[in-house]
C-alpha cells in the first residue's frame, strides 16, 4: 500500500510518519521538500500534479493553516491551507479511489453551553481558522470520495512548542501566573492522534462503512488554569526548579487576554461515535501530558 503524507514537518505529521509506517510506503511531504515533489499548500492546484504523480491509495493531510489570530488578518491565505486545498486533495483522492485522511477542529463549534459536541452538533464558527476549517470538511465530504475526518483539539507534542512548555518555562521564571480557567478542553497528544489514525485507516480499508467525520480527542475535560497547574505541579515533583508557588497560580477570565480570534469557551468533544465504531479506549488526557513531560524533562 503506498501512502501519501503530506505537512510531514507539523507536530502531527512528524508522529504519522511513524504511527504509518507499518501500513505501507509512506511518502512523506512537506511545503520545502527537496525534489519534484512537494505539499505547497499556498498553491492548491500544484497539489494535484503531487497526487497523480504519486497515485497513493491513501492521502493523509496533516498540513493546515493554524495560527488562529493571524488567520484573521489573511483569510484568503488561510482558506487556500484550510479549504481548497483539501478540496483538490478531495477530488484528487475521488478519481484515484483512495482514502483521504484529513484532520479538524472544535473551532467549528460557536462553544456555548457546557455539552460534549456530537459529529451532528450545529456548527458556528467565531474566526476566520475556524470557518475555513469548516468550508474544508464540507468540500470533503462533498467530492464524494473516501474520507476519514478527524475533530480534534488543544493538539500537543514533544517536539516543538506548546502550552506545557510555556507553562514551565514562565513558572521557573516567575512569582505569578495567570491562566484562563473559562475555557474547557481536553489536551490531545499528536502521538495519540497519529497511532488513532493508523488503526482507523487500517479498519476503514477493510470496512468502507466506517468512513465519516469523528471526535477525537483524549479522555476527560479541563481548564487551561487546571491544565498548567497540573503540567506545574508534576515538574516540581520531578525536581524541576519552579519558581512559582501554588496557589500563586492564578484564574482569570478569556476577556484577561484579548486576542483578534474569539476562542470557543466549550471545547468538549464527545468521542461515543469513534470508540464504538473502531473498539478504542482513549485515555485520559493527564496519561498522555505526564508521558510528554517525562520526556521533555529527562
Amino acid at each position: 500500500m503506498k501512502i501519501l503524507l503530506l505537512g510531514k514537518n507539523g507536530q502531527v505529521g512528524w508522529e504519522l510518519q511513524r504511527a504509518l509506517a507499518p501500513l505501507g510506503e509512506v511518502i512523506a511531504l512537506d511545503f520545502d521538500s527537496p525534489g519534484p515533489l512537494r505539499a505547497d499548500f499556498s498553491n492548491p492546484e500544484s497539489l494535484a500534479a503531487t497526487v497523480q504523480a504519486v497515485a497513493p491509495q491513501i492521502i493523509v493531510n496533516a498540513a493546515a493553516h493554524t495560527a488562529v489570530d493571524k488567520a484573521e488578518s489573511e483569510p484568503e491565505f488561510a482558506r487556500a491551507l484550510n479549504a481548497t486545498s483539501p478540496a483538490v486533495l478531495a477530488r484528487e483522492a475521488a478519481k484515484l479511489g483512495a482514502w483521504l485522511m484529513h484532520y479538524s477542529t472544535d473551532y467549528v463549534f460557536d462553544g456555548s453551553g457546557s455539552a460534549p459536541w456530537r459529529e451532528d452538533s450545529p456548527t458556528g464558527p467565531l474566526s476566520v481558522y475556524g470557518v475555513t476549517k469548516l468550508e474544508g470538511e464540507q468540500a470533503i465530504r462533498a467530492s464524494g470520495c473516501r474520507h476519514l475526518i478527524f475533530r480534534t483539539s488543544w493538539v500537543y507534542a514533544a517536539r516543538g512548542g506548546n502550552f506545557a512548555k510555556t507553562m514551565l518555562k514562565l513558572a521557573k521564571e516567575r512569582d505569578k501566573l495567570n491562566v484562563i480557567d473559562d475555557q474547557i478542553g481536553s489536551p490531545t497528544g499528536a502521538d495519540l492522534l497519529a497511532d488513532l489514525t493508523a488503526h482507523a485507516l487500517r479498519s476503514a480499508s477493510a470496512e468502507p462503512e466506517l468512513a465519516g467525520t469523528y471526535h477525537a480527542v483524549a479522555a476527560g475535560e479541563t481548564s487551561w488554569h487546571e491544565y498548567a497547574r497540573h503540567v506545574i505541579e508534576f515538574a516540581r515533583g520531578a525536581g524541576q526548579p519552579i519558581k512559582v508557588a501554588p496557589d500563586a497560580i492564578l484564574a482569570v477570565p478569556t476577556s484577561a487576554f484579548p486576542t483578534p480570534a474569539r476562542r470557543p469557551g466549550n471545547s468538549r468533544m464527545n468521542t461515543g461515535k469513534l470508540r464504538d465504531a473502531f473498539g478504542l479506549t482513549l485515555p485520559t488526557w493527564q496519561t498522555g501530558v505526564e508521558r510528554m513531560l517525562t520526556e521533555v524533562l529527562n
